[in-house]
């Protein structure tokens, strides 16, 4: 896809994610849209996958650490043509498939069931070295909050993947500076991220701005070609990315909006997209 399709497909995605979490009244709208575009770009041009053979054994694998930005993957998912996008509306409904976490039994397309923090690049360590014990040719990726990287197992996970010089593992770092408490540098810093994945044997790529495509689309071209040694992308992103009353803001990371705040919001969006589709 060409950088203007990327832009309007993650335009797309976040469409999906503001309106599942207002249907559910509930949901974490702020990191799933700081991601919507890596999404996209994983979904839509990255990744080896085939939504009509979800389980297809030569595929790319994904596995989303940050669990709780479900909305995200989901509306991704949906319209890489996994489920229909109607069900988007379902989310944490009462007997829907698409629960707060994503479920690896009950999603098309979702390769590892998530949600406790810190897991999640653990299992995806996994399936790095299952792939190179049987040698298969297939790429696994993993998206962390930076948040989310206060958890001790994230570093046993990196310490793993490092020593075991896991060069099909690209794990992406969601980094809004934002958690639920606060600014992540005062809830419990994990500055430098860069130097600490270096500590650890990862090749390490600063992705400056998360929302360029240029930008994202060099940055996973560079750790397709790193050999000997995994990838972590620092990914600098504005929590509550394409909202204007949620983009920076703490007080999004885990709430839904109401329906005055929803029309605003896919007011907002719509204007994105007109000005995409004069381009």
């Amino acid at each position: 896809m060409t950088n203007l399709e990327l832009q309007k497909m993650a335009n797309e995605v976040r469409k999906g994610i503001v309106s599942s979490v207002h249907a559910a009244k509930a949901g974490h709208p702020g990191g799933s849209l700081s991601a919507a575009d890596i999404f996209t770009y994983l979904y839509f041009e990255e990744m080896n996958i085939d939504p009509k053979n979800p389980k297809k054994a030569d595929r790319d694998r994904f596995v989303l650490s940050k669990g709780h930005t479900a909305p995200g993957l989901y509306s991704a998912l949906a319209n890489r043509g996994y489920f229909p996008v109607e069900d988007l509306l379902t989310l944490r409904k009462l007997g829907s498939y698409l629960q707060g976490h994503p479920c690896m039994q009950h999603v098309p397309g979702v390769d590892m069931s998530s949600g406790s923090l810190g897991q999640g690049i653990s299992v995806a360590c996994g399936m790095a070295l299952g792939a190179k014990m049987s040698n298969a040719g297939y790429r696994v990726y993993t998206l962390l909050g930076d948040g989310e990287i206060e958890e001790g197992q994230v570093w046993e996970a990196a310490m793993f993947a490092g020593h075991r010089k896991l060069d099909n593992l690209c794990v992406i770092v969601d980094n809004n500076g934002l958690q639920i408490d606060g600014k992540i540098e005062d809830v419990c810093s994990p500055y430098p991220i860069d130097k600490k994945f270096e500590a650890f044997n990862f090749h390490v790529i600063n992705l400056a701005d998360a929302h360029d495509f240029d930008q994202i689309r060099a940055a996973f071209q560079e750790a397709r070609e790193t050999k000997g040694m995994p990838t972590a992308i620092i990914a600098h992103s504005l929590k509550g990315k394409g909202v204007s009353f949620m983009e920076n803001n703490v007080d999004w990371h885990g709430k839904a909006p109401n329906d005055e705040e929803y029309a605003i919001a896919m007011a907002d969006l719509e204007k994105v997209g007109e000005a995409l589709c004069q381009k």
